[in-house]
């Protein structure tokens, strides 16, 4: 006999008979799991970032370096802001019944803070590229970067995610 999806079940990754309730949970914590994982890399690099001025050879970079440079580190602060946003909005709407509401937004800020990463990433590979052998090949090291990142963080789960799905939900899209 097959188990039918009601209000408080829903088949989903193996998890049938799983209240809304339990989903909810267990969806937060596999989000604030991810979370951690990104989130030292985030800091790491923007203290790297928020270093760079104060060395001796960051005032003799040319002005595009510099403009990479400013770039990148607002990138690196976009991706902080949004990967760490997950945590206060939590704490602000813990028990208040909206964690279907914080579920919601904290996926959404957390694909923005790692696009944002993925911009940081690529500017900072061009930045130091740019310092060891010029603009040309910081070009291509930071396109290549970021298109690497847009094909193993964006597209691969994507298109996962469009042929993982069944025939009738695939339909439905």
């Amino acid at each position: 006999m097959q188990t039918v999806p009601t209000a408080s079940t829903e088949a989903s990754d193996g998890h049938e008979t799983e209240s809304a309730d339990d989903r909810h949970n267990r969806q937060l914590v596999e989000l604030l799991n991810e979370l951690r994982v990104v989130l030292p890399g985030v800091q790491m690099l923007f203290g790297f970032l928020l270093a760079v001025p104060f060395t001796q050879r960051f005032g003799t970079i040319s002005d595009l370096q510099s403009n990479v440079y400013y770039g990148t580190f607002l990138a690196a602060t976009g991706a902080s802001v949004f990967l760490i946003a997950p945590a206060s909005f939590h704490r602000i709407v813990w028990r208040h019944g909206r964690k279907r509401q914080l579920l919601q937004v904290s996926n959404k800020l957390a694909i923005i803070g790692t696009a944002f990463l993925a911009v940081a990433i690529a500017g900072s590979v061009g930045l130091v590229t740019s310092l060891l052998f010029g603009n040309s090949w910081a070009a291509a090291a930071a396109a290549s970067v970021a298109g690497l990142i847009a094909a193993v963080w964006f597209v691969l789960p994507f298109v996962s995610r469009l042929l993982g799905a069944p025939p009738a939900e695939r339909a439905r899209r």
